[in-house]
């Protein structure tokens, strides 16, 4: 076998995982005078950057003896984590249940589905409900022999996974010249790994969280307190009310607010502008950025993750039906449709229209 090819196989989905290359955000870095550079999680094979989470997690099961052959995982989860946890599974031989929220995107659920998970559609409640998704996740796990809960939000096995690989790609992929790095977080485990593994390399490496409306952590990092910045987000996955086991003593030099709208805007500009079409949570991390860029000023490089595809919320983020309803149409552009003043252009294609 010719060397050169046999380095580039990847010996199953699990060796997929890892190693996404950096995006330059071209139209932001010029605006700012940043490098401003997206981590490309949505390259994962799964699909978003929670595959890292999944392979870790399934892996200190596995050293720790708590998972056996065939036996079966169970996770509370709005999406991702359950994806990845899903391909995984299958390419190891266990069994997956899911707990969702019953407030995701229906193409989260019909991909789970699809995947081969058993999912349990779980009425939204608050955290410190005893019938919340993760805590009927634990108790299904406990009923069932054989199972075992993942626990992604307070399993440390989801931050080391960054630490072990996001944080160094991202080191070496800047050659230590990154500045800045911020992101959003639902179980603080991207951040609580990349954080830590930078300001190991270097203590003058700013680390931001970035957090949505509604969620509690950006009074936490300002005030010392859990307090709700605004109305719930329609983001999904991300902003919490507690600090996980994985955020815990995560080594944090600030937070940013995003509202909706203006994550809105964001997911639009990197789609119309950049290229890219991602997530909600990858809006929020890119208006993050900026911000951020904009206070340390010119010359800086700034990383950011974008976490995964928007294949998953086209139902909600890309429907201008959605979008109208919830008074982001204007943020999404859509006041100007394309080529609206190009009378050429709608004669010709009226021809062609059935």
């Amino acid at each position: 076998m010719n060397t050169a090819n046999h380095n580039l196989i990847r010996a199953g989905f699990a060796d997929a995982i890892g190693n996404t290359p950096l995006i330059r955000l071209a139209h932001a870095s010029a605006a700012t005078g940043c490098e401003i550079l997206g981590k490309a999680e949505f390259m994962n094979p799964g699909g978003s950057v929670k595959d890292r989470a999944a392979l870790s997690i399934i892996d200190d099961a596995e050293r720790s003896g708590r998972l056996q052959p065939g036996g079966i995982v169970v996770e509370g989860t709005a999406g991702n984590t359950g994806i990845g946890l899903t391909h995984v599974c299958n390419a190891r031989g266990y069994r997956l249940i899911i707990a969702m929220p019953d407030n995701q995107s229906q193409e989260k659920f019909q991909t789970l589905e699809t995947l081969g998970a058993e999912v349990l559609r779980i009425k939204a409640v608050p955290y410190s409900d005893p019938n919340h998704y993760q805590r009927i996740a634990a108790r299904i796990a406990e009923q069932l022999p054989g199972a075992i809960w993942s626990n992604q939000f307070d399993n440390v096995a989801n931050r080391q996974a960054h630490f072990d690989t996001t944080g160094p790609e991202i080191w070496q992929q800047t050659q230590g010249q990154v500045n800045a790095f911020v992101c959003a977080t639902g179980t603080g485990g991207t951040l609580g790994g990349v954080a830590r593994y930078l300001k190991q390399q270097s203590a003058s490496v700013k680390t931001y969280l970035a957090d949505p409306q509604g969620s509690s952590l950006y009074h936490w990092i300002h005030d010392g307190e859990l307090k709700a910045n605004g109305p719930s987000s329609i983001t999904e996955g991300i902003g919490i009310g507690r600090v996980t086991a994985n955020l815990a003593d995560t080594p944090i030099d600030d937070a940013i607010h995003v509202n909706d709208m203006d994550s809105v805007q964001m997911v639009f500009e990197l789609l119309r502008k950049e290229g890219l079409f991602l997530g909600s949570t990858s809006g929020v991390n890119f208006a993050a950025a900026i911000q951020v860029a904009e206070q340390l000023g010119p010359g800086h490089t700034i990383v950011t993750e974008l976490c995964d595809s928007g294949h998953k919320y086209q139902s909600r983020l890309f429907n201008r039906s959605w979008l109208e309803q919830k008074g982001f149409a204007h943020a999404a552009g859509f006041q100007i449709p394309s080529f609206a003043n190009d009378p050429e252009l709608h004669r010709v294609l009226s021809n062609f229209r059935s």
